[in-house]
């Protein structure tokens, strides 16, 4: 009998924190109109964001509606997007979830895919205290010992933000908790945990316009929503900083607000995901429930921020 090897392509970046910098677009995932997950939009989107400059992909981030999907669902999304990389740059997928399990499910499914790093986001809704924060980062840590682990810090939607000392303590205490993504606008949080975690320490903005100051204080990148349909400036504004463009990697920051605004005028990703259908990126702009179309008001104000942005353009 023959045996066919199902194991993914081995990543040059597999379990390579030094390889999680720069803009890593945190990709929608696509849907059909009846709400079924499309997988087939998935290579096209990887291949156009890397041609565009983007310097890793995620999945299963806010952005990408993971609590709006089942676990196999989610893995089939990290599947698909890691065959579409195929080695080409690092994968950083969110692996987290409200339950234990489930995390540990996903998490082990991107260490088998060759990840670069896993991104677990804070447990939602249950507003654990932060002893109970350090001890599911330890879980998941020990479980994985090998897989750099990103805690991901989202109090906006998780409920619940993990203060700095209880970073410090993981980042003591296990040797893999390697970084953080930032998803919060208090700016204080990232300069504390830098400062009692070391410069080493890998921080990422989540939040779009911290992206360049956030950089300023030693941060390695970001995930900005805005990359899934303009790549480039998010990319170039890292890019810039980096060389030592101080005075481009400011323009850029400037000129990305208005698509950072269009991205949030509503919930996001329906924002984005409209944007991706009228730019021919994507064949539907669904976005699963309890999430709904963008209004129509949503789309007149998104037209005249976009109008104002040197980088998209939208058909009449």
């Amino acid at each position: 009998m023959t045996h066919v090897d199902t194991r993914p392509t081995p990543s040059p970046f597999a379990s390579r924190p030094e390889a999680i910098s720069g803009a890593i677009t945190p990709l929608i995932t696509p849907f059909t109109d009846d709400g079924a997950v499309d997988l087939a939009a998935i290579p096209r989107l990887v291949d156009w964001q890397l041609e565009h400059g983007s310097h890793g992909i995620s999945v299963g981030g806010s952005t990408g509606e993971p609590t709006s999907q089942t676990v196999a669902e989610r893995i089939s999304v990290m599947r698909t997007a890691v065959e579409a990389i195929d080695g080409r740059a690092p994968f950083l997928p969110g692996t987290g979830s409200a339950l234990l399990e489930e995390t540990f499910e996903l998490t082990a499914e991107a260490q088998r895919l060759g990840a670069a790093g896993a991104l677990v986001v804070t447990p939602y809704y249950s507003r654990a205290q932060q002893d109970g924060l350090y001890d599911w980062y330890g879980r998941v840590a020990t479980e994985f010992p090998d897989l750099p682990i990103l805690v991901y810090n989202v109090p906006v939607r998780a409920a619940v933000d993990i203060a700095p000392a209880t970073v410090a303590r993981l980042r003591r205490a296990f040797d893999n908790v390697v970084g953080i993504k930032e998803t919060t606008k208090d700016f204080e949080h990232v300069s504390y945990v830098l400062e009692a975690c070391g410069s080493d320490f890998i921080a990422l903005s989540g939040i779009e316009l911290l992206c360049y100051p956030m950089l300023a204080l030693g941060g390695r990148g970001h995930l900005s929503c805005v990359a899934n349909f303009a790549p480039e400036p998010v990319a170039k504004l890292y890019e810039a900083f980096v060389e030592g463009d101080d005075e481009g990697a400011r323009r850029t920051h400037y000129e990305l607000h208005p698509l950072v605004d269009a991205a949030f005028a509503e919930t996001n990703p329906v924002p984005t995901k409209w944007v991706m259908a009228e730019l021919g990126l994507l064949p539907s702009a669904k976005a699963r429930e309890p999430l709904s179309p963008l209004s129509e008001g949503g789309r007149q104000k998104v037209r005249a921020l976009l109008a104002r942005s040197p980088h998209v353009t939208l058909p009449n």
